[in-house]
């Protein structure tokens, strides 16, 4: 694959994952909420539901949706596989964004727009949107970990898959603002249904990487690097093998699953959350995202003086007292006071949240890259993979099981603390990391 050299062409390639993953969000934290009304406050029902009632039947929903996340994960080995393995006169990542995206946007739609049975929860609705639903995250799995891949192929040093992990994280940071800030107030005068669709052509962003992507032909399954060297691809149980025996891989996936399982539950339940709590959705999330930039430099900067280990313990941290300050500030009688410190808890959230996107792209590409220089094997794509199914379970326990549980329980006023304490658990294992993984990032004295 031909590099990108100059840095323009890295920031604009960092933004081509923006529009699928919003497409991700609006699925997770809207659309999969909309067809339950259980859990609103009574103002948000119109607008943040479908229909204003329940369309499923929510005990086999819950299964469905950890079924759902659970095959999301599970599907990213073959998927992986399938991407590092593609042969085509356009080469392996090209075809599969292509291959990924289509079915991808039509699962989308469906979900949005088609409820079989609008008069009330069914078997047939249920099952309806589970199996789209599992659709959608099938080729949204190959979409993006295709498109992560990447990272480790189009660019050569740490430093720039550093920076466009940074920007990716950033851009992360943009579609968080756009989905619970600016939908959140397009919500507030109309339904999700159109508001899911005035979202749906920000996907076109995948484009840039489809136009920037330059690739050799692999009809014959050889991949030939842009310097003329020759890596090897290898078939899925291969490559799961080689992924599984990188124990620096395998001890971070323990790390990420539960900071995961944490960020997650905060993501999926945001509406709920916020509906319920008595503070300004779009006040603690503007708090929250915009300071993201400037945190993240502080974030670099640490882990250039101090390496990743301690920088990363420093986010989960840090994240973890703005979670608990936020249940704080929930308890408070509503005036200017409360949402004074909910402003406050937001802002302090914001020193992890940004990190805590870019870890998930920085530190399996340059793990990835290393295995790579090792073994002259290439299966990026695998080490995202894997990643998938970590995230995907974690996200299924957290971000539907459990979620669904507070809600039909009404407590979901207690999310963010389950919320911190999933940080607390992941700063702590954080410990068993190899030194190699503490110090990566970190710049040595002359």
């Amino acid at each position: 694959m031909r590099k990108l050299t100059r840095k323009w062409q890295m920031f604009l390639y960092a933004i081509g994952g923006m529009g699928v993953n919003m497409l991700n969000l609006m699925v997770g934290s809207y659309l999969c909420s909309a067809i339950l009304s259980t859990g609103f406050g009574a103002e948000a029902v119109a607008n943040q539901t479908f229909l204003g009632r329940d369309l499923v039947i929510a005990g086999l929903w819950a299964v469905f949706g950890v079924i759902a996340k659970i095959v999301d994960g599970v599907i990213d080995i073959p998927m992986a596989s399938f991407t590092d393995n593609l042969k085509t006169k356009f080469g392996r990542r090209r075809p599969a964004l292509v291959i990924g995206l289509v079915p991808m946007i039509l699962a989308y739609v469906l979900f949005t727009l088609v409820t079989p049975n609008p008069d009330g929860a069914t078997l047939l609705n249920t099952i309806y949107y589970g199996v789209v639903l599992c659709v959608f995250y099938s080729f949204y799995t190959l979409t993006m970990v295709t498109y992560y891949a990447t990272f480790t192929e189009i660019v050569e040093t740490h430093e720039e898959r550093n920076f466009i992990s940074n920007v990716k994280s950033v851009c992360d940071i943009v579609y968080f603002i756009l989905g619970y800030v600016v939908v959140r107030m397009l919500l507030n005068g109309m339904n999700i249904r159109p508001v899911a669709m005035i979202v749906l052509p920000i996907v076109l962003t995948m484009l840039i990487p489809l136009f920037l992507i330059k690739e050799r032909s692999t009809k014959d399954g050889v991949i030939v690097e842009e310097n003329g060297q020759t890596v090897k691809p290898v078939n899925l149980f291969a490559s799961i093998a080689y992924t599984c025996r990188n124990k620096n891989y395998i001890l971070w996936m323990l790390v990420y699953s539960f900071m995961t399982f944490g960020v997650q539950l905060f993501l999926s339940g945001i509406n709920e959350y916020f509906s319920v709590s008595g503070m300004s959705m779009i006040f603690v999330m503007m708090a929250s995202f915009a300071p993201v930039p400037l945190t993240l430099l502080l974030y670099n900067k640490l882990t250039h003086s101090r390496g990743f280990g301690f920088s990363f313990r420093y986010i989960l941290l840090i994240f973890a007292v703005g979670m608990l300050g936020m249940y704080g500030v929930s308890r408070l009688e509503a005036g200017t006071l409360k949402t004074v410190l909910s402003i406050v808890m937001g802002l302090i959230s914001s020193f992890g949240i940004g990190a805590m996107f870019s870890v998930a792209y920085s530190v399996p590409s340059e793990l990835a890259a290393e295995e790579e220089k090792k073994t002259g094997v290439s299966n990026a794509a695998m080490y995202f993979a894997v990643q998938g199914l970590f995230s995907g379970v974690a996200t299924g326990i957290g971000g539907t099981a459990v979620l669904t549980l507070l809600k039909k329980k009404e407590l979901v006023s207690y999310m963010t603390v389950i919320c911190a304490v999933a940080m607390v658990v992941a700063f702590a294992v954080s410990f068993l990391l190899p030194k190699g993984v503490q110090d990566m990032g970190k710049k040595t004295k002359k």
